[in-house]
């Protein structure tokens, strides 16, 4: 029997079904689990959920005399229940970068524990269940339709103890925006985003020595962590009813259009069009993020190495819808304008890849810091123009990733 109850009603032994609520509301990445810790009956109760649904037949009931909020018969009827609940708490109207940024780090942060249990859990033989992903690929996925550069940046913004995990966040955030660009549909873009949450789920059966090795591996560690697609691939099938293109992107990510990649040396025609895509924002992500042995590049300056690689890398196509996601210039960037001023990118316009909006604070004429200020480039009587982009490893501003994210910290 299915019941709905309050969570100060859930006692250990007890199968939990399903939250009621968002899964922003609750510190788990999965549903469907017998309480079997304390510690996760005390973070349920210490969390924004206040009801849920479990299901009698599978563990404890509740105690005797001691009323449900409702009893149900069908598994559907908990769905569109849950389903309710979450429908009302979400918005996906289009915002600003600048409002979505709080909502995005928030995200995050929770995206960021979710893959760090998903990985655990791996590592400890347990079955990949990528139907349990779905809600945060639906968090992900809306955070990218209210604004598509918020949540990629911050991701980007990850340490190098954090990068397996948030480098999956990156990449899910990435393939819904890439998605989208292509004109894929809803089933094909949520896909995208689990995808791009596993495809690195190999990474997980690697030795944690070679994996967070601080400094550049060696051939011979090089080539155990180039199995690292075919044991995601080995993982996945542990789980039931995987999609076909989650399992294709994990074992085929990093295969390259000349046929140099691995693990099966394809080319071109041989790719899907998934794989392709996440090997574009797979090596997005990687160059600029910093890692133990190097720091993570501009994004513009990676754009622009990605674009000398193209040919025999990426698909043309692929790589260029990529770009339009991002743009010439992505959230982040460090750029000169006209003026000899410096800027750093801190929003997409729509009207042109060239002229983002940028936050302007230095003067290169006077090396002098200047009062922030706002621009949109694309305004016609704005009179600036973006003439290069900078190497912020040159500058060395230590506040670059607050001036556009304005959060402190990261």
């Amino acid at each position: 029997m299915l019941k709905k109850i309050s969570v100060n009603q859930l006692t250990m032994g007890m199968h939990l079904k399903e939250f009621c609520g968002s899964w922003m509301d609750h510190p788990f990445w999965r549903t469907g689990f017998v309480i079997t810790n304390e510690k996760d009956l005390v973070a349920i109760r210490a969390s924004a959920i206040k009801e849920v649904w479990i299901d009698s037949g599978k563990g404890s009931d509740v105690a005797a005399g001691e009323a449900s909020v409702a009893e149900v018969e069908s598994e559907a009827q908990v769905q569109a229940d849950v389903q309710a609940v979450t429908a009302r708490q979400k918005d996906v109207a289009p915002v600003t970068a600048s409002v979505e940024f709080a909502r995005a780090a928030k995200i995050c942060a929770q995206s960021k524990r979710a893959v760090i249990s998903m990985f655990e859990e791996a590592r400890m033989g347990k079955a990949v269940d990528t139907g349990e992903a779905q809600q945060l690929v639906e968090e992900i996925t809306d955070s990218v339709s209210r604004n598509p550069g918020a949540l990629i940046s911050l991701a980007r913004l990850k340490t190098a103890d954090d990068y397996t995990y948030m480098h999956s966040v990156a990449v899910c955030a990435m393939m819904v925006a890439l998605s989208k660009q292509l004109g894929l549909d809803e089933e094909q873009t949520r896909l995208a985003g689990i995808s791009g949450l596993m495809h690195d789920l190999g990474k997980a059966a690697m030795p944690m020595d070679v994996l967070n090795k601080p400094g550049k591996l060696t051939e011979a560690e090089f080539a155990i962590i180039k199995r690292h697609p075919e044991e995601g691939h080995r993982l996945l099938l542990t789980g039931s009813d995987v999609d076909p293109m989650v399992l294709d992107v994990c074992l085929h990510h990093h295969e390259k259009t000349d046929g140099s990649g691995y693990p099966k040396g394809l080319k071109d025609e041989e790719i899907s069009l998934y794989a392709k895509m996440g090997a574009v924002c797979d090596v997005y992500d990687a160059i600029t993020s910093n890692r133990p042995y190097k720091a993570g590049w501009d994004p513009a300056e990676s754009l622009r190495r990605m674009a000398e690689w193209s040919k025999g890398h990426f698909d043309i196509r692929v790589f260029q819808a990529f770009v339009k996601s991002l743009g010439i210039y992505p959230i982040g960037s460090l750029v000169k304008l006209s003026s000899g001023k410096l800027a750093v990118v801190i929003e997409q316009t729509g009207k042109s890849l060239t002229t983002p909006t940028v936050k302007v604070f230095f003067s290169t004429k006077s090396n002098l810091r200047l009062t922030p200020e706002i621009l949109d480039l694309s305004k016609p009587d704005v009179g600036e123009k973006i003439v290069s982009r900078e190497d912020p490893a040159k500058w060395k501003f230590a506040d670059l990733n607050e001036l556009w994210s304005g959060i402190a910290d990261h």
